[in-house]
């Protein structure tokens, strides 16, 4: 068979340009729909048919184009937060609060008082494929079990523990439970932190709550002072008790061994004075004059019998007078 040149009039070059463009729009298409970018912060759930297959770690990842398979982007790095009783504007979590706060900070304690409760629990997506699948709403069950076991800690204590002393173990015991609840109900998230914030009595007794607080205040103020004052005197009153007790006690024991040194001295004069007694009194005698003699000043001693003691009278006399 020959091919009449006359039969390139028959062609219509414009629907065969169409053919070409349709496989180009079909690929272009596939690279564009196969082609992601998972963000630092963030992890890929990959569904085939809307089943999952995988996660796609952060980078540039590819799937099979057409929506056979669909990726969603999880924040699993990013710390999310959610605030009860209160409202922060501004908040990239449309979870973040509630239009029931006043509902929500509004709790009974254990000894039936009303206390306004507000508080934050921060956390993050552990799970993915848990966190996407496993619940319809992960967010608000998690507003839901929040509620509730705050509820259960502030129902299991006074309200002045509530309100002062007990705070950082309402923390602990409503941080331990949450994520008991959480991993039981399978939610895929982790409990990083659950903060109390504004913990107060009802407004219309808040005056007299803070009186009483005030009070209580003073009084333990004062008992720190008098316990301080008291720690002050008392050491040191023992100190000088205890330093007068040695003082006589030194003093006792020089006054024993003095009154000993002076028996044992009586005693070995007494041996000696048995002995020879002329002796010892002369002894003693010299001995006691030569310790008063001294102290006497200038003296003239003259036999009974002497005579013409005149010139020596005037000698002493002229040597006072000089």
């Amino acid at each position: 068979m020959k091919f009449d040149p006359d039969d390139w009039r028959d062609i219509d070059f414009r629907q065969l340009r169409l053919l070409w463009v349709i496989p180009a729009v079909l690929l272009a298409l596939a690279v564009f729909s196969s082609v992601y970018t998972v963000q630092a912060e963030s992890e890929g759930v990959v569904l085939r048919f809307g089943k999952y297959v995988r996660n796609a770690e952060p980078g540039l990842r590819f799937k099979l184009p057409f929506n056979i398979e669909r990726v969603f982007m999880v924040p699993v790095k990013r710390q999310l937060k959610q605030e009860f009783g209160f409202g922060t504007s501004g908040g990239t979590n449309p979870n973040q609060f509630s239009a029931e706060q006043t509902l929500e900070r509004g709790m009974v304690t254990g000894d039936l008082n009303a206390a306004t409760v507000e508080w934050i629990v921060q956390y993050r997506v552990q799970d993915p494929e848990l966190y996407l699948f496993k619940v319809r709403n992960p967010d608000n069950t998690l507003r839901d079990l929040s509620e509730s076991v705050m509820r259960t800690v502030v129902g299991d204590r006074t309200v002045d523990e509530v309100i002062t002393v007990g705070r950082q173990e309402i923390e602990s015991d409503a941080l331990t439970q949450l994520q008991e609840m959480v991993n039981k109900f399978e939610l895929g998230l982790s409990i990083d932190q659950v903060q109390l914030k504004n913990v107060n009595p009802p407004l219309p007794v808040q005056r007299s709550f803070n009186e009483v607080n005030q009070a209580q205040q003073e009084r333990e103020q004062l008992i720190n002072v008098a316990n301080g004052e008291y720690n002050k005197v008392v050491p040191r009153a023992s100190g000088e008790a205890e330093q007068k007790i040695q003082a006589a006690e030194g003093y006792a024991l020089k006054r024993v061994n003095e009154a000993e040194g002076d028996v044992a001295r009586f005693n070995a004069v007494m041996t000696e004075y048995l002995k020879a007694p002329e002796v010892t009194k002369q002894r003693i005698y010299v001995e006691t004059m030569r310790q008063i003699v001294p102290k006497l000043g200038k003296k003239i001693i003259i036999d009974e019998n002497a005579s013409q003691i005149l010139p020596l009278l005037q000698l002493s006399t002229e040597s006072t007078k000089n």
